[in-house]
């Protein structure tokens, strides 16, 4: 009797286990308030530090709902930023006060959790204001918030619970995954990275190739690159100390990062003009490079001390991913009513879309995560999706594909064209490769944000994953 009492009493507290003063009551922006609940507040994890969270329930049964985690990357750039311009329930529209439905919101099927990670990034802060961080602390610090999460949500523990990130959550999703799959309290099912950094050595390497191919070096600088990167027919574009190498790949980045192209997406024109990597606005120094590209080049080593050092003579340091235009979500997330409905702690800095210090400070401990994957794919019982827009150049398709490959897992459905329906006609939706338990998948003129670029596909792609459904 006791047990049964026992079981009943935890049954209640479950269904009555989120906590209401993160509840948001009341979204400034919008004409009409949701019909689905939502919840703003603060995971305290370790050192004192303090991730906020955004998280939507599901728009149809949320207690029969998968759990979805996202991760925006950087290193150092906001989740809130995949909440309203990607796959967020409610999109920023441009004046940067008003919110309109997103008809293509992933939480119509799945109770989303937007985690602004590390400290320093969005609203989350640490009390000492120490910012330098490194992959293992990032991963330990998320897992640590998911532990929070479920404790705070405690209804949700055995739904099942998807990992998902894009760009530098490459890095971010597979660490903590290797950390969440030895935790048997959550329902782990699979992870989606979606134009992740999974090899710098690949993403250089393919780089070259797609810049090539799409019509951006031309034969001259193609043929000394040949000449001088490559040998016996493989080219090294990653750790070539070749001095002739070295500098036609100074070329190749020139075209690629200051020759005003949109590296997000190369079709789509850039947001704000042609706009150069480093500059001066109103006394503040702009960086417009997240470092993530030819880490290994000694002109880039170069490049970032120097950077380094001339951001410590400014007072304020923006960090801007070039050819976005993150002016309607900075406004309307420092709006005092929005802070104020989203619980924002007066701790928290000024929300930005990519933190500068975060970003300068970032330890990179991994230079891939082939033996995350291995170890998810070893244990026979997870799901992986690698998805890439296929005009991105941050993190193109062909690195990500010669890693996918990398893993020489046994193919179960050859190469194929992928299908979705627009409401009037089936398109193609890109190409997908199947091996056991892991696909790659290519979302066709789409850039780096795929649910922007393309929200129809990207819906339904999410929808067949997490649904265990075919592409």
């Amino acid at each position: 009797m006791f047990y049964l009492v026992l079981s009943l009493l935890f049954g209640a507290l479950g269904t009555l286990g989120a906590p209401e003063a993160d509840e948001i009551k009341f979204l400034p922006g919008l004409q009409k308030q949701p019909n689905f609940k939502q919840y703003s507040g603060y995971f305290n994890v370790a050192d004192n530090k303090h991730l906020h969270y955004w998280f939507v329930e599901s728009q149809k049964d949320p207690a029969a709902s998968p759990v979805v985690l996202w991760l925006n990357g950087g290193p150092g750039c906001s989740s809130l930023d995949g909440l309203l311009t990607e796959h967020g329930p409610f999109l920023i529209q441009n004046d940067g006060m008003s919110l309109e439905y997103n008809p293509y919101s992933w939480n119509m099927i799945a109770n989303v959790l937007y985690l602004e990670s590390p400290a320093g990034v969005g609203f989350s802060y640490s009390d000492d204001s120490h910012y330098t961080t490194n992959d293992t602390e990032v991963s330990m610090n998320n897992y640590l918030a998911l532990k929070e999460f479920f404790k705070a949500f405690p209804e949700y523990i055995k739904n099942e619970f998807f990992l998902t990130g894009e760009s530098y959550g490459g890095i971010y999703i597979p660490t903590l995954a290797e950390r969440v799959m030895e935790d048997a309290s959550m329902n782990l099912q699979g992870i989606a990275v979606g134009n992740g950094m999974s090899s710098y050595e690949m993403n250089d390497n393919s780089l070259v190739y797609f810049a090539y191919y799409h019509g951006l070096l031309g034969t001259r600088l193609w043929g000394d690159l040949q000449a001088y990167c490559c040998d016996g027919g493989k080219c090294d574009f990653y750790n070539n100390h070749n001095p002739n190498c070295s500098s036609n790949l100074n070329e190749v980045q020139d075209v690629v990062y200051n020759s005003g192209l949109n590296i997000y997406n190369l079709y789509a024109p850039c947001p704000g003009g042609v706009g150069k990597r480093v500059g001066i606005d109103n006394g503040h120094l702009v960086i417009r490079d997240l470092g993530n590209s030819f880490i290994n080049h000694e002109w880039t080593q170069l490049w970032n001390q120097k950077l380094k050092g001339v951001a410590s003579l400014y007072k304020l340091v923006r960090l801007d991913p070039p050819c976005t235009n993150s002016t309607p979500s900075t406004l309307y997330l420092n709006n005092p009513y929005v802070k104020t409905a989203l619980h924002i702690s007066p701790s928290a800095l000024p929300w930005v879309i990519c933190s500068a210090e975060v970003n300068l400070n970032y330890n990179r401990l991994y230079m891939d995560v082939r033996k995350q994957y291995l170890k998810l794919l070893g244990a026979l019982k997870y799901r992986v999706l690698v998805y890439n827009g296929d005009v991105d150049m941050a993190c193109n398709f062909l690195g990500d594909e010669w890693f996918v490959e990398s893993l020489q897992q046994e193919v179960q459905v050859k190469r194929r064209p992928w299908l979705y329906y627009t409401g009037k006609s089936q398109q193609v939706g890109g190409f997908v490769k199947e091996f056991s338990n892991l696909a790659f998948l290519t979302v066709k003129g789409s850039g780096h944000m795929v649910p922007t670029d393309k929200p129809i596909a990207a819906f339904t792609m999410f929808s067949n994953f997490i649904k265990k459904q075919p592409y």
